[in-house]
């Protein structure tokens, strides 16, 4: 399995991250994909991506971290993105919060932005951060789409609608973590619609660890969970999802390709 979306470097885990990556790969986590918040977290991406060979680095910066020093922030990683000395495996993860605070909607709108344009540049795929913001993310897309542009919805949480327009983008996909498997989730009704080849697993981590570990710090080891619930909603073994989710990750971060280069 791949785990498409963990901050593993996060310090809810310098207690026992090594064991934590044992537990994962023990579980069969092959790689760990890692997303970048801001300035503050870029040191410990960057310790845990050098340390670990099967955790790969995004760079991006997420839109709760968008205020006003939003140029100064977006320099630091436009500069990661051109200038550095690390290579990343995508822009994330980067998009528009709109449920802590609505002040900065419309220079959330503008990172993202940016942020697609430098993604297209490197010809990268996008991690998208869509909370209480799924018609301003569609919005923006529609405007922005092309060709040369792919992603995921990080944490998809939106609804049939969502989903078909999603769909139409043809190049993006969805990452399904932990929620799936809440008792009072829509997620699996909206699945249906859905088809497994645009699928990613994610955990998340340390944040929205699946039942029965719900409330509780998550981590990578804890995608099977996530694994063996979509194994029921597609009416599929669990080793059908490993192995279509597991290509799916490959087919949009180039994995094999990352790692040679």
């Amino acid at each position: 399995m791949i785990d498409t979306h963990s901050h593993m470097y996060s310090e809810q885990f310098n207690g026992d991250r090594p064991e934590a990556l044992l537990r994962a790969k023990a579980e069969g986590v092959e790689f760990i994909l890692l997303p970048n918040i801001d300035e503050e977290s870029i040191d410990a991406l960057h310790s845990l991506s050098d340390a670990e060979k099967n955790c790969l680095p995004m760079m991006g910066l997420h839109p709760c971290s968008v205020n006003e020093d939003l140029n100064k922030k977006l320099l630091l990683v436009e500069n990661e993105l051109f200038q550095g000395v690390r290579k990343y495996i995508a822009v994330g993860e980067i998009g528009i919060d709109l449920y802590w605070d609505r002040s900065h909607i419309e220079a959330q709108k503008e990172a993202f932005r940016i942020q697609i344009s430098w993604a297209k540049t490197l010809g990268l795929p996008i991690v998208i951060h869509a909370r209480d913001s799924m018609a301003e993310i569609l919005e923006i897309l529609d405007e922005e789409h092309a060709e040369d542009l792919s992603g995921v919805f990080h944490c998809f949480s939106g609804n049939d609608a969502d989903a078909r327009r999603i769909l139409s983008y043809k190049s993006f996909m969805f990452g399904i973590g932990g929620v799936v498997t809440f008792k009072n989730s829509k997620l699996p009704q909206v699945l249906a619609g859905i088809p497994l080849n645009k699928i990613l697993l994610e955990t998340d981590s340390p944040y929205l660890a699946p039942v029965p570990f719900r409330g509780k710090r998550n981590e990578s080891a804890y995608l099977s969970y996530v694994a063996e619930k979509l194994s029921d909603i597609y009416e599929c073994s669990i080793d059908i999802i490993k192995e279509k989710t597991t290509a799916n990750a490959e087919r949009l971060f180039q994995i094999t390709k990352f790692i040679a280069s």
